[in-house]
């Protein structure tokens, strides 16, 4: 027979607790005893009845007798602990036994605990309640295990990064989705596997490297049997594995030691194919190679549409050597014709045409260099020798324009990685634009070039005039591309000059000069002295 205490609702499922015994009587007691608490009673009276209600109703609780004709409650415990139905219900033995031997096997048959009779109700009680808080924090804690396995489950499919579960021998356990993905195979192709013969059993090592460091592949199977035996970690930007069907891709990967004592997951490795991010690498190295070449090529544009508003001067500068040498071949044809030739007159007469013919050859070369494309990239430069080689070329136009450039510079300045032709180009550039402010306040003045190296780390290079200066609404954008305060300027030239200090590590801005003009100045980077 059957009684229930309480009929469950959708919004409350009351404890069941199945009470097991041969003795009408004990029944009844247990029956009223717990009748009235909350709880869902159901009652067998023989083994076979009480493992049929069970697998029916799964009870929370078993209250077994053990002494029972048929089948005993060890037996019946043993049969209801191999069943999915009722293996989660929790039993307590009644007995009259109560020697240690049965108490023991009460407990191997899945027993939790043991009340001897005669039982006392507030006994039975206390242990019901205590057993039943139990198995409901068990079930509780199974049901968040449970979710907590499903959201891991849930967050390792989404990840894009493959992930690998590996045992203390190294044989993948646990791989998610993202892996198998990458590896262009099913889970069971990875499951099993022993990742370094997966993965790095192949002649590719030269090709590994660590944070820029290339290893040997053996040295790499050595660090990764170190997070398995010793518990280090190891991360690698770069190295190639093998997929199962034998196609390599080159991937990044770290592999950490797992923080689960007891786990079956001795260690973790999550790695992702980083085959389009070198793509994207070799791509931007073919932009930035072709955006230096049209930089160059404008660099060099500019240099021939500066050399040409600065032609006059340049006229000027190799007409004054030339005429000279036209006045004394004359001064030297007058001195050979004459009787007797006065040869230490002629000699000094023929020195000094071929001195102003080397000026003349020397002003021709300056330009020469200063407009050809450079090819030769950076190489190592005197300071001293480029600014005298930019000053050389700045007076040129200087005297034409009848502009004093002052010299402000450092005895001996520092060795120097540049392009030449470019870093004249830059300090040229500067020198005009201050000629050309200077000219729009006065008939004649000056500029003043400064050139420091206070460390030794870089040289600093000023362009100091007194000039109207910039005003404020175009200070933010004076090194923004076809910006220019003249009226036929294109907007490249302080662009360019940006551009290619930049290149050579160096800085460039703009200070207001006191009271009145600008400082224009860059900076380069020094080569370090032994």
């Amino acid at each position: 027979m059957a009684f229930s205490a309480q009929v469950r609702t959708e919004d409350s499922e009351p404890d069941q607790i199945l009470l097991v015994d041969d003795n009408p009587a004990n029944l009844k007691i247990l029956f009223e005893t717990l009748d009235g608490r909350g709880y869902k009673l159901l009652v067998a009276d023989n083994g076979e009845k009480a493992i049929s209600i069970a697998q029916k109703s799964s009870p929370d609780l078993v209250l077994l007798d053990v002494m029972m004709p048929g089948m005993d409650g060890f037996d019946v415990c043993r049969r209801l602990k191999l069943s999915p139905q009722t293996a989660r219900a929790s039993i307590i033995f009644l007995s009259a036994l109560d020697d240690t031997d049965s108490k023991v096997t009460g407990f191997d048959a899945g027993g939790v605990d043991y009340i001897s009779k005669p039982f006392q109700m507030k006994e039975v009680i206390a242990r019901v309640e205590t057993h039943l808080k139990i198995h409901r924090l068990e079930q509780e804690l199974e049901l968040r295990n449970r979710e907590l396995q499903t959201d891991k489950s849930s967050i390792l499919a989404t990840m894009s990064e493959g992930i690998y579960g590996l045992n203390n021998e190294g044989q993948i356990v646990f791989a998610n989705s993202a892996a198998c993905h990458i590896n262009h195979c099913r889970e069971s192709d990875l499951l099993g596997q022993y990742f370094l013969q997966l993965h790095l059993d192949h002649d590719h090592g030269s090709e590994i490297s660590s944070n820029g460091n290339y290893f040997a592949l053996d040295h790499l199977r050595g660090c990764i049997q170190q997070v398995l035996r010793a518990g280090e970690a190891l991360k690698i930007s770069r190295a190639l594995f093998t997929r199962p069907n034998d196609t390599v891709f080159p991937v990044a990967f770290h592999a950490s030691p797992s923080e689960q004592a007891h786990s079956a997951t001795h260690a973790v490795v999550v790695f992702h194919d980083i085959s389009e991010e070198l793509a994207q690498e070799a791509e931007l190295a073919k932009a930035r190679e072709s955006a230096e070449s049209q930089r160059a090529q404008l660099a060099h544009v500019s240099r021939l549409s500066m050399m040409g508003e600065m032609a006059a001067g340049i006229a000027h500068e190799v007409n004054q050597p030339l005429t000279a040498v036209v006045n004394y071949v004359r001064l030297a044809i007058r001195l050979f014709k004459s009787d007797p030739t006065d040869t230490v007159v002629l000699g000094s007469t023929l020195d000094k045409i071929e001195g102003q013919c080397l000026r003349a050859s020397q002003v021709i070369q300056h330009i020469r260099d200063f407009v050809k494309k450079p090819m030769q990239g950076k190489v190592q430069v005197s300071g001293n020798k480029l600014v005298a080689d930019i000053f050389e070329l700045a007076n040129i136009e200087a005297k034409e324009l009848g502009i004093q450039i002052i010299s402000d510079c450092n005895n001996y300045l520092p060795e120097l990685n540049v392009e030449e032709i470019q870093i004249q180009q830059v300090a040229l550039n500067l020198i005009r634009n201050a000629m050309e402010a200077v000219k729009t306040v006065g008939a004649r003045g000056s500029i003043r070039i400064v050139v420091t190296s206070d460390n030794a780390d870089s040289m600093r290079f000023e362009v100091v005039d007194e000039g109207p200066g910039v005003s404020d609404d175009i200070k933010q954008t004076l090194f923004s591309p076809f910006n220019s305060t003249k009226e036929s300027g294109m907007g490249i030239g302080l662009t360019l000059c940006q551009s290619i200090v930049h290149s050579h590590g160096g800085d460039i801005g703009y200070l207001p000069n006191h009271p009145q003009g600008s400082i224009f100045y860059f900076t380069l980077p020094c080569l370090p002295t032994d």
